[in-house]
């Protein structure tokens, strides 16, 4: 498999004002194979460190922060030498030895020419937490699930994938039912890089949705060991009522469907763990289309999506056949496969926040809206190819801004709006130039 996210290591290394690098990101996501490969393929050694349950890194790191020391009980430790210009130090699970964390800050202002990459899940947490956390002397790097991009490219090889995110987009129709068929996959799959290469080895959906359950089961375990034992119970019920919510006609997360009399005052904490944590994402309402857009976010009104449309899946234990078999997983649900899906693809954006718009005094609302530099990107998700949209022609009408319309019908240009077929969502920044 191969992860976009390889070239913005090499960038980071190739920076001339480099600090530390912590990869962050969910557990599973495929951050170790990630930093390890990075190392692999561009220096000349790598020194792998994980903190889980190391005691003698804990008693490396239980002294002065003196950087000379540090690496040379490294190089004991690990019995290899390490050169300022040619070793990747990788500390993986960062987060269970706080020492280690806390001495990246050493690292950038005393041992800045060593290239040092630490990778953790629940670091978000860590900001909070009493760490020591080195804000303003790392690098950071945040990394998703698999794309669909990177999930055709590791099922299917990179002609076709370079034909997906290369070709001109009215081009693609010429493979639209086999891209189709691939985005069917995905959705079941998701992708978590284990399922993914589950998938492309060509083993069974029961092996794959019991790789999903035991990522569902190592994540409820996270909440039982990290969360503060007074909202463990809350994490739990705000997690399981997500696909509830995102079942609904409207997606806007409603604290009383988590329990009858639920309010927001005592459910605040928790969701803020799980997006914390990078199991949730949280997308904020926008009440008016006007840059910067976060001027004008409403934060009492938001959506929760999983991380994972596979995931997803797995939770709410849909049967494998009604998602890769037929078109039923476009549509069931009223379409919240699919808006789950879309999300997913923008995050991994470059340069680009994600909000959704809806208007005060009208039924208007539009299922996301983007900006990227100094451009709004107003998007509305069709599940179907019954392809009325309403609320994205007016705004974009009285925005005077043209639309993007994600769907299961082909490319093509209206005079206010693109529709854009859903396998292509991560190629809607090169619209609306």
């Amino acid at each position: 498999m191969n992860r976009n996210i390889i070239s913005d290591l090499i960038q980071w290394k190739n920076k001339d004002n480099r600090k530390p690098l912590i990869l962050d990101g969910a557990r599973q996501v495929g951050k170790t194979w990630a930093l390890k490969e990075f190392g692999r393929t561009e220096f000349q050694n790598t020194v792998y460190i994980n903190c889980d349950q190391n005691e003698k890194i804990r008693e490396i790191f239980s002294g002065p922060f003196d950087i000379p020391s540090i690496i040379s009980k490294l190089e004991i430790y690990s019995r290899q030498k390490i050169e300022k210009k040619s070793t990747l130090i990788i500390f993986d699970e960062i987060q269970e030895i706080p020492q280690v964390l806390t001495s990246l800050k050493y690292f950038c202002e005393d041992g800045r020419e060593y290239y040092v990459a630490a990778a953790g899940s629940l670091l978000g947490l860590s900001l909070h937490a009493g760490t020591g956390f080195p804000v303003g002397k790392v690098d950071l790097l945040h990394l998703y699930p698999m794309s669909f991009s990177e999930f055709v490219l590791a099922v299917r090889g990179e002609n076709l994938c370079e034909y997906l995110l290369n070709e001109p987009l009215e081009n693609l129709a010429s493979f639209h039912t086999e891209f189709k068929e691939l985005l069917r996959q995905y959705y079941f799959t998701g992708g978590m890089p284990e399922a993914v290469l589950a998938f492309s080895e060509k083993r069974s959906v029961e092996e794959i949705r019991t790789i999903q359950k035991a990522i569902l089961y190592s994540y409820e375990k996270d909440i039982s060991k990290h969360a503060d034992a007074k909202d463990i119970q809350r994490i739990h019920l705000v997690w399981n009522s997500i696909p509830q919510q995102l079942a609904k006609e409207n997606r806007r997360f409603i604290y009383g469907a988590i329990k009858h009399g639920a309010r927001s005052k005592d459910f605040e904490t928790a969701i803020q763990w799980l997006i914390e944590a990078g199991l949730v994402h949280k997308i904020s309402r926008i009440k008016k289309a006007c840059l910067p857009l976060k001027f004008y976010e409403d934060f009492d009104s938001f959506k929760l999506f999983i991380l994972d449309c596979g995931l997803l899946g797995a939770i709410v234990e849909t049967p494998p056949e009604n998602i890769l078999i037929g078109d039923n997983i476009f549509e069931e649900y009223k379409g919240a496969f699919t808006e789950q899906f879309v999300l997913e693809q923008l995050l991994n954006l470059k340069n680009t926040s994600c909000w959704y718009f809806s208007a005060d005094n009208s039924k208007q609302e539009l299922d996301f809206l983007l900006q990227n530099g100094n451009r709004i990107i107003p998007v509305e998700v069709k599940a179907e190819e019954n392809l009325r949209a309403k609320s994205l022609r007016q705004f974009s009408l009285d925005n005077s801004i043209r639309g993007i319309r994600f769907s299961m019908s082909q490319y093509r240009k209206q005079d206010w709006m693109t529709n854009v077929p859903l396998y292509a969502v991560e190629r809607v920044l090169e619209l609306n130039k």
